[in-house]
């Protein structure tokens, strides 16, 4: 990574000073196909020609280029010695006139690592299928550019590529003397060109719209895969999800979708969920299922799916003048994926998803060392990497929400309509989207910005409820905390929901008042009168970002009376709540899984279930003391396997109970049983045990030493795929061998030799909760390895190894120190890998915290 990284005052000061008007691409994949080189990676050729202005004639300026070698420049007609400008990412510009022209031929290389241009090879078929993930700057690992979103232009690309492949970009395409020529975009961003090329299987649809002023807009709409995935494929799920998604946005936005084309890619290790190329959008190929999955996965899908979409205007056709402003793409993506999931699709219930799921991410990104304002402060590409988080995702989302409960939402909405209106294909900052918002509202959109996007932390709502001699509410108020490294008390629209028990035994609301919440203590005056309530629900109906808390009233009621709680959403939230609960050790962890073990099998909403099973996995391996854990293991398993045979045949919930059952087996009885299951002389009524199950069964099989790697490799001959190898590797890691680890250590830290979904896979394998003394010695090669690894690997492999390797299970006080120990000793490393190792320890003192809480509950039963 050395000399890669690009600052935002470099940025700047380029911007300043050059205008782009356009770029023409030619790149030749056709080297993708036969052997290897001898020596050296396999390369491509690149040629990129780039016109653009420079405002101070005479002046220098560099392009970008990440490339083994570069085999000529030429800059206005004049020869240029790349050893002499080519520094390995930078080639020196000297002497600009007013107008320029830059000819670049390089040999880049392919990728194994999802960044760049990257080569995957199908182990079923031996097929290769290439394609582009850039940001936020990787497309300089292919083509010769001006790596910073505010520097726009149109682009042409054409691609030699093998015969018989199929080569997609941004714009539309045509094969003539065996090129593909594409049509010139509009101006983007570089991080959203693509090129995707193999001989991927393509279903095709289109997409017709009346405008209004009468004429009709059309789409050609496309769906891709891999040949081995397609008969896994519903393209139509994935059409119909698309062609709402287009409606819904046309309806809302009155800006007709701007980019032609509509394909939408599935392609093998992909490091990200999906990416929001216009007209050419890539997903992780994950979305295409192989087995029976629950319909929070569709669900899932689907809110991507728009997520992308609603990119196409908050990101492509306006976007970010540099990453400290990413939120003004990710956040309103995040928020509109739901707002048209639950408006336009089958998946009316998003907002649960959203309040249990994505929340989730947020407050725990909240409350981390690193947290940052929603508007961040972005020195660098690697800040701006790191920033791909909770807070700028969903905390970013969930402040909109809020945005929406404070101006309404046909102002803000019409906001947005401005927006795109007056900065179509421009770049923008936070003052812009404020006084469009202004404008439409009336509101001081200053104020709620100094206190939403400009400060960092969670805020902390409970009720306190006073009753009078006849038991009715004298007084109800909200009181407000924040922590005292972020101590922002920020102005909140709420519902307050009161809720008690019907005759038929079911906890109901009865009364709900909607009131700003501003300051240390709200009374909610609207509510004084009301009959005494059993559950007191702060920031019901899920309208502000906040943790909640509960009075000593309504938390034993939710002990007492959880599974009663009829709302969905407002169980949802009660869940949320005892979790961030768990996690700030205020509730010990044995008592949220005697929780999610009462009550859990009574959950409708099957993405909270599944939530819930891994809080209850997280709130055991890390929150629950330690002579506990035995315990806690046999509970949860035997807890498992009774909802298991109790769930109706072939339902969701029996395969999301299938699934945690493994997750959580380790006892005798429990191995073998997963072995029957497999084998098929065990039965549960109505449990159709695929493929992916399989692989489910066979994880804690291989962990605790019962399936060895005979057993895997014969699994996998029966799954001779890409996915298939993945799990086999995750598995053959997962074994409990000292030897075992050895080798997994070494293919993940000493070479280079994984691609980054086996090295993801192998990762995930390695620690397991079940092996803590045999991945004790691992603590001092970790912390001696990764500034290393840091310097010599990409930045996604470095934050994965540093991320994923970090001894969270050694627990200890020592292990602790030792971070403290790297962390002193290493001030001077990279602010980016520093904020990583500080997220690490932040999480390990918060499972000592709960560990603590835990064992005070010990000591204190009776």
């Amino acid at each position: 990574m050395p000399g890669e990284n690009l600052s935002r005052d470099e940025a700047r000061e380029r911007a300043a000073l050059l205008s782009v008007e356009g770029y023409d691409v030619s790149l030749d994949v056709r080297s993708a196909v036969g052997d290897a080189p001898a020596d050296g990676p396999r390369t491509f050729r690149s040629v990129t020609t780039v016109r653009f202005r420079c405002n101070e004639p005479g002046a220098s300026a560099f392009a970008d280029l990440i490339a083994p070698r570069v085999t000529a420049v030429s800059l206005n007609g004049r020869d240029l010695d790349p050893a002499e400008v080519f520094d390995g990412s930078r080639i020196a510009l000297e002497d600009l006139a007013a107008e320029n022209e830059l000819v670049v031929d390089a040999q880049c290389a392919y990728s194994r690592t999802g960044e760049g241009l990257h080569r995957f090879v199908d182990p079923e078929d031996g097929e290769v299928y290439l394609y582009t993930q850039y940001e936020p700057a990787d497309s300089r690992r292919v083509f010769t550019n001006f790596e910073q979103p505010d520097l726009k232009a149109p682009f042409r690309f054409e691609v030699r590529a093998p015969e018989g492949w199929t080569v997609w970009s941004n714009g539309a395409g045509t094969l003539t003397d065996g090129v593909w020529r594409f049509a010139e975009t509009r101006p983007i961003s570089t991080y959203i060109t693509c090129v995707v090329a193999g001989p991927y299987h393509y279903v095709t649809d289109s997409y017709e719209r009346e405008l209004p002023d009468g004429s009709t807009l059309r789409i050609p709409l496309g769906a891709l895969c891999r040949k081995g995935l397609a008969p896994h494929f519903d393209a139509d799920d994935v059409f119909l999800v698309t062609k709402q998604g287009l409606d819904f946005f046309h309806e809302h936005f009155d800006y007709p979708y701007p980019f032609g084309k509509y394909d939408q890619a599935f392609v093998p290790e992909y490091n990200l969920g999906a990416m929001e190329n216009p007209g050419l959008v890539t997903f992780r190929e994950e979305f295409i299922f192989r087995g029976k999955v629950t319909r929070s996965s569709y669900e899932a899908r689907a809110n991507v799916i728009l997520h992308e979409m609603a990119h196409m205007w908050f990101g492509d056709l306006v976007t970010m003048a540099w990453w400290d402003d990413l939120w003004l793409k990710e956040s309103f993506a995040d928020f509109m994926g739901t707002f048209a999931n639950v408006g336009a699709t089958r998946f009316t219930d998003a907002w649960i998803t959203f309040a249990n799921r994505r929340k989730a991410w947020a407050y725990r990104a909240d409350q981390l060392p690193s947290t940052h304002p929603i508007t961040a402060d972005i020195r660098d590409l690697q800040d701006a990497k790191l920033n791909f988080d909770g807070i700028t995702y969903a905390k970013g989302a969930s402040v909109l929400k809020q945005l929406v409960a404070y101006v309404g939402q046909d102002a803000f909405l019409e906001g947005a309509r401005r927006y795109f209106k007056r900065h179509a294909y421009g770049n923008t900052r936070l003052g812009d989207l404020l006084s469009v918002l202004a404008e439409t509202s009336g509101r001081d959109m200053g104020t709620w910005a100094r206190s939403w996007l400009q400060t960092a932390g969670v805020n902390a709502l409970t009720p306190q409820v006073l009753l009078d001699a006849e038991g009715r509410i004298d007084e109800l108020a909200v009181l407000q905390e924040a922590a005292e490294s972020h101590p922002e008390l920020r102005p909140h629209r709420v519902a307050v929901g009161l809720y008690r028990r019907t005759p038929a035994g079911a906890l109901e609301r009865y009364a709900r008042a909607e009131v700003d919440v501003d300051g240390p203590r709200t009374v909610v005056t609207e509510l004084a009168g009301a009959g005494a309530p059993e559950l007191v629900l702060v920031n019901d109906d899920d309208l502000t970002y906040c943790k909640i808390r509960f009075d000593a009233t309504s938390l034993d009621t939710l002990r007492a009376h959880l599974g009663a709680l009829t709302d969905p959403l407002a169980r949802a939230l009660c869940w949320s709540a005892l979790w961030n609960l768990t996690r700030d050790a205020l509730l010990p962890a044995r008592e949220f899984i005697a929780l999610v073990l009462r009550f859990a099998g009574r959950e409708s909403d099957i993405g909270v279930l599944q939530m819930l099973h891994a809080w209850a996995r997280s709130a055991l391996e890390h929150y629950a003391a330690p002579g506990w854990r035995p315990t806690g293991e046999r509970l949860l398993a035997e807890g498992a396997l009774a909802e298991l045979r109790e769930a109706a045949p072939g339902s969701e919930q029996q395969l999301t109970w299938a699934r945690f059952y493994a997750a959580v087996a380790g006892g005798e009885a429990d191995l073998r049983l997963l072995g029957e299951l497999l084998d098929g002389t065990g039965k549960i009524d109505g449990l159709e045990v695929d493929q992916e199950l399989r692989w489910a069964f066979l994880e804690p099989l291989a962990a605790h030493g019962v399936a060895d790697e005979q057993v895997l490799a014969a699994e996998l001959t029966r799954d001779d795929t890409a996915s298939g190898k993945r799990h086999q590797v995750r598995c053959l890691a997962a074994r409990p061998s000292a030897a075992v680890k050895a080798q997994a250590w070494a293919q993940v830290v000493e070479s280079d030799a994984l691609s980054n979904a086996l090295v993801g896979a192998t990762i995930a394998g390695f620690s397991q909760s079940s092996q803590r003394e045999l991945l004790a010695p691992y603590t001092e090669k970790y912390f001696a390895a990764i500034e290393r690894v840091w310097a010599e690997r990409s930045i996604q492999i470095g934050m994965d190894v540093v991320s994923g390797l970090f001894p969270s299970l050694q627990d200890s006080p020592a292990t602790l120190a030792a971070t403290d120990a790297w962390l002193t000793a290493h001030e001077d490393a990279p602010p980016a890998l520093r904020r990583l190792v500080l997220e690490a320890r932040d999480d390990l003192a918060r499972t000592l915290r709960g560990q603590e809480c835990d064992a005070r509950a010990e000591a204190t039963a009776p």
